[in-house]
């Protein structure tokens, strides 16, 4: 079985590598030769960083530096295509490697008939969600949110329309309500690494099912404004948005003219309800033990880690010590500040 795998972002660095692992004898229990990786489909070079240099994707890196391992076996190296469309040239490149079964995973694009059709048995696609929940782009920082107990990782199959394919495999597992955005890929990506070995390999008898009617939800694209804090939400949905957008596209508000991240938030033992008196978005003071208190809608919230635009993440004790006099301040959500651009361009 030759096996095309697309993805960019690094949530799809594990399951590259372990399909790597299959081609081996003893790799995930396949005999040698069964199994290829045939070529990574990747997203082109893009410019990142303060040098604008052109950097390969996650993924594009680190099949690069497998290159050793398959020319030990005596092999080539998979074979990487960064098309700027899936045009007729890419289909061309595609079709001249004859294979089998397309794999994707955080690719980010629409595959079409006349792409699929290069593979007589179709395509697979691995979702971070459990379908048909957060049917879209951002099913991870959703899941956080809305506060949901537990998650999981999703194998379809690939459909016309946007993960609505049949359900070949799926895995549950509980979430503690602590998680990053950050955290929880890291772990979908592991999860999906180890699931999807043994999917592939029992692609042939497998047995689908369709999705449920019921449940279907949806996400859409982030951007930067949604990171916007609504300190008149309660201190619960503030606090869960942090952790949600850690590390894109983050929580932030104005500090007077200055824009200002919240990169880390907790809730105190015992929040309490906002009665009348100060207004949303007031620095109430410090404890001591755990930071800085911010009164929200309904209930108050503690800043543990704080950034300026263009300076330095600091602890709230660090953070306090250049601006001195930050309590009693009210921080807004209004505005975005002279050349606001956030900081960070990756996806959770």
């Amino acid at each position: 079985m030759r096996i095309v795998y697309a993805g960019s972002p690094a949530i799809a660095v594990p399951a590259l590598e372990a399909l790597a692992v299959m081609e081996t004898p003893g790799g995930s229990g396949l005999p040698a030769g069964d199994f290829e990786l045939a070529a990574l489909l990747t997203n082109p070079d893009s410019r990142r960083g303060r040098s604008g240099k052109p950097e390969p994707t996650a993924t594009a890196a680190a099949l690069a530096a497998l290159e050793p391992r398959f020319e030990r076996l005596g092999r080539r190296p998979p074979r990487i295509i960064k098309p700027e469309k899936l045009g007729s040239a890419a289909r061309g490149e595609i079709a001249a490697l004859k294979p089998d079964l397309l794999v994707s995973f955080a690719y980010g694009r629409i595959f079409g008939p006349k792409f699929l059709a290069l593979f007589p048995l179709g395509g697979i696609n691995v979702h971070p969600s459990l379908l048909p929940a957060y049917r879209g782009p951002t099913p991870i920082p959703q899941a956080i949110l809305n506060g949901d107990r537990e998650t999981g990782i999703t194998i379809q199959r690939l459909a016309p329309e946007m993960d609505c394919g049949n359900i070949l495999a799926q895995e549950r597992f509980p979430l503690t309500g602590s998680e990053t955005c950050a955290a929880l890929t890291g772990e979908m990506a592991r999860r999906a690494a180890r699931l999807l070995p043994g999917v592939i390999r029992d692609l042939g008898t497998l047995r689908d099912r369709p999705q449920d009617r019921e449940g279907v939800s949806y996400c859409g694209l982030l951007s930067r404004d949604d990171g916007r804090i609504d300190w008149g939400a309660d201190a619960r949905r503030i606090e869960a948005q942090v952790r949600a957008y850690t590390p894109w596209p983050l929580s932030w508000t104005m500090d007077g003219e200055r824009r200002l991240y919240i990169l880390g938030a907790c809730l105190p033992p015992a929040a309490a309800g906002k009665d009348a008196g100060p207004a949303a978005g007031t620095v109430l003071g410090v404890d001591k033990e755990r930071g800085i208190l911010v009164q929200t809608g309904d209930g108050v919230l503690v800043l543990t880690m704080l950034q300026y635009e263009a300076k330095k993440a600091l602890e709230w004790r660090a953070f306090l010590n250049g601006a001195r006099d930050f309590i009693g301040r009210r921080l807004q959500a209004a505005g975005l500040g002279p050349g606001g651009t956030g900081l960070n361009n990756g996806i959770c």
